[in-house]
């Protein structure tokens, strides 16, 4: 990756939205040259997708928390399974496994506080190999979404 490919990632991570003709002139390239590294950069994986940027709170989700589970097994087949369940619950909007206790940091998204209970005691208590669950309610968010340096 060279110095064009990086001013390519960065004009892209500040507005997805843009036709490659307007990103070849940012970037001080001609149309082909500019697509070539595009898709090069989209095979080798430096740019997993393009997406819209939604306002929680205009969809109705006022409500955030962190959320720390500790498994019981930390095995191949436990995890797996653990990480299964996840994906299955939609107001779970990131979720990382960590190294240490606790083993996974989930960011939850609910309409309100009662709507975040109904789902931490009918869902996340039930999610399997969970031995401890802890969380806690985010204020006000800081930096979000952040650009990578390039």
């Amino acid at each position: 990756m060279d110095r064009i490919d990086r001013k390519i990632l960065a004009e892209l991570q500040k507005d997805g939205r843009l036709s490659v003709t307007e990103l070849a002139d940012r970037v001080g390239l001609s149309l082909s040259p500019c697509h070539r590294r595009l898709k090069a950069l989209e095979e080798t994986g430096a740019i997993l997708g393009y997406h819209a940027r939604l306002a929680p709170s205009a969809l109705g989700l006022n409500f955030a928390a962190l959320v720390f589970v500790t498994l019981r097994e930390v095995t191949r087949q436990p995890v797996a399974d653990f990480e299964a369940a996840l994906a299955e619950i939609p107001q779970i909007v990131e979720a990382q496994r960590l190294f240490g206790d606790p083993d996974y940091l989930l960011h939850v998204v609910a309409k309100d506080l009662p709507a975040f209970q109904k789902l931490y005691d009918e869902q996340l208590t039930s999610i399997p190999n969970v031995k401890r669950l802890s969380s806690t309610l985010v204020m006000k968010e800081v930096i979000q979404d952040r650009l990578l340096p390039m």
